[in-house]
């Protein structure tokens, strides 16, 4: 495992961090002997890193993260936390949420604290109920070290929120396809620049970059002299960049824990050739060029109060335009999302355009419109129905045969 200096704790942080939001499970039940399982793992073959947050898999994430650094584990690892200032209406709210999570966590110190998802405007209104108080007073008490935030919004905020306070690190979205979206490379190079560490996450896209990926850009990676996986392509893009401490990936499969930490063994920064770099280049471009709608699938707009399921509308939308499956992503969207299985359905038509999703996206997609266009591909104006009645008879059929 290769590591990397933290700028002000100057702490050694393996270049490869494990990040708590996709533990294994289904949704917001969460595998716990699994999880544990793979967190104990990662931590010895070197993976010194793990972040968490408040609203990850409804607390269960904090929970499970405080069980796993047990037996001896917490001494071999820096923990990472946020508070979710979006749920704080006081300065004494915030002091709730940081000793429930140390709770959550059985824990007394937190080792990086961030305050969760600002843009500059949730920056000014966490400023104005006493956040930096918060942070200082936290801070002497011991119950927190490094003091930074994670980012989604627009390249200019980024730059504002970086200069108003002393920051130690920040965690920032950043990978081949957003290059330059959001804080992107210009804001990666300005927080390195001013010695505050970055801490990356989504470095593959919610999983888009790893896996199977359209042919076409396959087949741009096929052409590389120095044949690689699509996940070690992906990362070592992220880690070719010097500001880049560490990355984290929402491992929850051991297969592909093992892939990411043996990448993680020899991921040099500025350790790629400029036709490597423009290999990379072009399968972003191919890559962009045919996805539909830019979700990462870390469910921040959900729930939804319609019960839609937003993530997984997305992705079989963008797989039908992707991978060219049609009438298989269209299938595979009415079989999970329309009630086939008898449980709740959650189609795209269920969406009332109330809103709320909109405001918790950090990918800022215009989520009701987007829903539309699902569902106008996948479900049309007369023929959901019967398609849904037939699908549903036939799987019937399919369990009286067993």
């Amino acid at each position: 495992m290769l590591y990397r200096k933290m700028p002000k704790s100057k702490d050694n942080l393996s270049i490869l961090g494990f990040g708590c939001m996709r533990l294994p499970g289904n949704g917001m039940n969460v595998d716990e002997k699994e999880a544990i399982k793979q967190l104990r793992f990662a931590i010895d073959q070197g993976v010194n890193y793990l972040d968490t947050a408040w609203p990850y898999h409804n607390g269960k994430s904090e929970e499970i993260l405080g069980k796993a650094i047990k037996d001896g584990y917490r001494e071999k690892v820096k923990i990472a936390d946020k508070l979710p200032h979006w749920l704080c209406k006081s300065r004494e709210d915030m002091d709730y949420y940081l000793n429930t999570q140390l709770e959550r966590l059985n824990e007394k110190v937190i080792d990086y604290y961030l305050i969760h998802a600002l843009d500059y405007q949730a920056w000014q209104k966490a400023k104005s109920i006493g956040v930096v108080d918060f942070l200082k007073k936290a801070n002497e008490q011991g119950k927190i070290i490094n003091i930074g935030f994670s980012f989604h919004g627009p390249k200019g905020d980024f730059k504002k929120i970086i200069d108003e306070y002393d920051w130690d690190f920040c965690q920032i979205q950043f990978n081949i396809l957003d290059e330059h979206f959001q804080a992107g490379v210009e804001g990666l190079d300005y927080a390195y620049s001013k010695g505050i560490g970055v801490i990356i996450m989504e470095p593959l896209r919610g999983g888009s970059l790893a896996g199977q990926l359209p042919d076409a850009v396959e087949k741009i990676y096929q052409s590389a002299p120095q044949q690689r996986t699509n996940v070690e392509w992906a990362l070592r893009w992220v880690w070719n960049h010097p500001g880049v401490v560490s990355v984290l990936s929402g491992m929850n499969n051991l297969v592909h824990i093992e892939e990411n930490i043996k990448t993680a063994h020899k991921a040099m920064p500025e350790s790629l050739s400029q036709e490597e770099l423009a290999i990379i280049k072009a399968a972003a471009d191919c890559f962009r060029s045919l996805m539909k709608v830019p979700c990462t699938g870390c469910q921040y707009c959900m729930p939804c109060p319609k019960n839609v399921d937003i993530p997984s509308s997305f992705t079989f939308y963008n797989n039908k335009y992707l991978f060219k499956q049609g009438f298989m992503s269209r299938s595979f969207y009415l079989l999970q999302l329309g009630d086939l299985q008898e449980g709740k359905p959650a189609l795209a038509s269920q969406c009332i355009d109330c809103g709320k999703c909109v405001k918790h996206c950090p990918q800022n997609i215009n989520i009701p419109v987007e829903l539309k266009k699902v569902k106008k591909d996948f479900e049309g104006k007369f023929t959901t129905k019967p398609l849904l009645f037939l699908m549903k008879t036939m799987l019937s059929q399919g369990e009286k045969k067993k």
